[in-house]
């Protein structure tokens, strides 16, 4: 091993470590890490900086301010309130649609916000109905995260991937070219979420005074401030007819090859600055800094880990062990090892550690590294066995009184039904 080497490892396993310590900022953990690297001369300058100029973040920060104003307008308050009217009209069913609307919005926005409107909703309208709120926040969570599944706008950790891929010489990602997987995934579990919903939380006593405001300092902990979402917005129509008009022009310059996401992400989040939808001063507040300079950080370690062969070496003894029985057990056991990695560790940190693994991993087995690289989009965001693997489960945690346990019994088979389901989809739309 060389000094290069075994820096990296030393640096890999430090992050590793102080993100499951959890007791310093992830994005203290991340930038920490890249500055070591950066000190000792395992990366450049110019790589840091590149890691700093990516086009995830561009995209990312871009969709940020867009999403923000959207939010901003009342948008959000107004459909969600319609969701309510429709739900007290036609019952439990009408807070299925309600989860699953939310679900799809998630595709497209970040479901931080979604779950903190959409979660007191559903449970006081659960409470006016009768039924336990218990049986629909936690699947308003898996949900939101399976809806982020679908595109490759629907989570960060989609973006960051696309980006490790670029950076290890793979062609873009199309906006929409995970979307048969990620829909196969959020069907099959949301099949599984209405089988099992009845069973959530029952034979434990009903705890209906949870209130924002423990909503709020759970969230603290996780993503920024909450508040910014709790206060209900009246809806300002040029506002929301402008921004989603921005969106949807942002996702078909996209898809339709246009210009790259960052590219167009970029020019309308500037466009509802000129336009005075949003101020300047509200698109920095809708920045979430603290998810862009992590991922910055972590793609830095990413970078590390290629440019000293650490990666290479990783693989090398995982495809020892895997390659006499042929490329798809191989993805199935990377899969699984990522599967289980994002219940300890962030969704960037895993996206980092194994979107390098997964081509070194393809190359080694003479197939293309696409599925491989797929399955870690799908695996990192499925964080569900544990309360606190992702923002949304850390939110309905609180507000509907779960415990730990309630988030083993029913999210570990939802992990399994996830990784059978992407495997088979995978193997699918994405062949070797």
């Amino acid at each position: 091993m060389t000094i290069d080497q075994l820096i990296t490892l030393v640096v890999l396993a430090g992050v590793v470590a102080a993100l499951i310590w959890d007791r310093v900022r992830s994005d203290v953990v991340a930038l920490s890490g890249a500055a070591v690297l950066l000190l000792t001369g395992v990366v450049r300058p110019s790589e840091v900086q590149g890691a700093f100029a990516s086009p995830a973040l561009i995209a990312l920060a871009s969709l940020f301010v867009i999403v923000y104003a959207i939010e901003l307008s009342g948008l959000l308050d107004w459909l969600i309130g319609k969701a309510v009217a429709l739900c007290r009209a036609i019952g439990a069913v009408g807070l299925w649609l309600t989860i699953a609307m939310c679900g799809a919005a998630s595709a497209f926005l970040n479901n931080t916000p979604i779950v903190v409107l959409a979660a007191p909703i559903v449970r006081d309208t659960a409470n006016t109905l009768g039924l336990d709120p218990r049986r629909f926040l936690l699947p308003l969570s898996y949900m939101a995260i399976l809806g982020g599944c679908c595109t490759l706008i629907g989570t960060s950790t989609n973006l960051l991937v696309a980006d490790m891929a670029r950076l290890g010489g793979q062609p873009s990602f199309g906006l929409f070219e995970i979307s048969p997987v990620g829909l196969c995934i959020a069907f099959a579990g949301g099949v599984y979420l209405m089988l099992v919903s009845p069973w959530i939380g029952k034979g434990r006593a009903r705890d209906t005074e949870m209130d924002m405001e423990g909503l709020v300092t759970s969230a603290d902990l996780q993503v920024g401030d909450a508040r910014l979402f709790v206060a209900q917005r009246p809806l300002n129509i040029r506002q929301a007819a402008i921004s989603v008009i921005v969106f949807g022009g942002v996702i078909i310059g996209a898809t339709f090859g246009v210009a790259p996401i960052g590219a167009t992400a970029f020019t309308g989040a500037v466009l509802l600055i000129l336009l005075k939808v949003i101020s300047a001063d509200e698109a920095y507040s809708g920045l979430r800094p603290q998810i862009l300079l992590l991922i910055a950080g972590m793609v830095v370690v990413g970078i590390a880990m290629e440019e000293s062969g650490l990666a290479t070496k990783a693989t090398s003894g995982l495809v020892d062990t895997v390659q006499p029985f042929g490329p798809l057990l191989a993805l199935a056991v990377f899969y699984g090892v990522t599967l289980f990695l994002t219940e300890i560790l962030s969704n960037a940190t895993v996206a980092v550690l194994f979107a390098p693994i997964a081509i070194a991993l393809a190359e080694s087995l003479g197939v293309s590294p696409r599925p491989f690289l797929v399955a870690v989009m799908m695996a990192a965001s499925a964080a569900f066995a544990t309360p606190f693997g992702y923002q949304t489960n850390v939110l309905v945690y609180q507000i509907g009184g779960y415990s730990y346990t309630d988030f083993v019994r029913f999210g570990l088979p939802l992990n399994v039904i996830t990784w059978a389901v992407g495997l088979g989809a995978i193997a699918i739309f994405f062949p070797f």
